[in-house]
This record gives structure tokens, sequence and C-alpha cells, in this order.
């Protein structure tokens, strides 16, 4: 059986795969991902999660290689991670009583053999109007800045987020159904 290898530093990603109770290891690709604000944000999403995967894999050519990549869309704008603080609440302003969505591309790869597969997941999340003193409230609580969109569902979800549709796991950061289905396609999971 393949060794499974996340490539990804995402901690929330760490987390949402280690749910699955597959055993894995974790190795960053050196990569310059793609994050054009103009972009479809699904070729994006799907062309960082595979040259993230592919990288990983050509150095580990037997293992099965996990590859992923999140951002937000709002008005055929992507929003990736914020630059800073100032960015970040710029982001918020943004999304601030408006419905966006969110984009997972998943990319699964072994060199050894050739096999490949790829998913795209969409999510759509809705935020309450946010005040400026709201704003400045969330960033003093939650670190947005290696999050896309520049905010976290999962932390003080009650200070902006109105509502959502479709898989939560997607909107942190790795679709775990997605991701399922991929590694019991790979044989890694019945």
């Amino acid at each position: 059986m393949s060794r499974l290898i996340l490539a990804s530093a995402s901690p929330r990603r760490r987390e949402l795969l280690a749910q699955l109770g597959v055993s894995f290891d974790i190795v960053t690709a050196a990569v310059t991902e793609h994050e054009a604000h103009d972009s479809d944000p699904r070729h994006l999403v799907q062309h960082n999660a595979a040259i993230k995967a592919e990288w990983v894999s050509a150095r580990h050519p037997e293992a099965l290689v996990l590859g992923a990549d999140t951002t937000v869309c709002i008005d055929g704008h992507v929003l990736n991670k914020p630059a800073d603080l100032a960015d970040a609440r710029a982001m918020l302003r943004r999304l601030s009583g408006r419905a966006h969505s969110v984009f997972t591309g998943l990319a699964l790869r072994r060199s050894a053999d050739g096999w490949r597969a790829d998913a795209i997941v969409e999510s759509q999340v809705t935020f309450k109007p946010l005040e400026e003193a709201s704003i400045t409230d969330y960033l003093a609580r939650v670190h947005t800045l290696d999050k896309a969109g520049g905010y976290a569902i999962q932390e003080h979800p009650e200070l902006i987020i109105a509502s959502y549709s479709g898989s939560l796991t997607n909107i942190v950061g790795l679709p775990v159904e997605e991701t399922r289905t991929l590694l019991t396609r790979a044989g890694l999971m019945r």
C-alpha cells in the first residue's frame, strides 16, 4: 500500500486529513503558486493543487501525494491570503453583507505509475453586514494572514458569518468527503 503525503504546511489541512483516520507524512512543496486576482478560481485552485502534488511526487515517486489549494471569489475577483492586516480589513469590508464562493482544488498524484485524480469543490458563504468595529474585533481575535479571503470560518464565526451552504470542511481548507472519495479510488481507504 502506498504511503500518503500531504503536500501542505497548513495546520487546518493536517487536522482535517487526520479526521479520515489515515496515517500520512507532510512535505511542503517549494513552488510558486499562481495568485492572479482576475484568474478563474477553479483553474487557479486546480493548478496550484497540481503543482504542489507534482513537486512532492517527483521527489517521493512511490508515495501517494495529496495537494490542495483554497481560494475565495467574489464578483469574479479572487481573494487569496491577505498581504497584511490592511489587506485583510479590505477583504472583510468587501465580503461584508454579501455572499461569495470558496473553491478548493484537490490533486492526488503517484509518479511511480502515473496515477492521478483531481477534484474541485465549491461552497457558498454569506457574511453578516460588518461595521468597522466588528472588523477590528475579528482581526484582533483571529490570525487571518494565512487564510484565503482574510477569514477563518472555524474561528469566531458568530462575529462574521450569516450562513453557508455546501461543505464546511471545504471552506476550512480541505473538503473531507471529496478527499475520502479520492483516497478510496486510489485504494488507500475503503
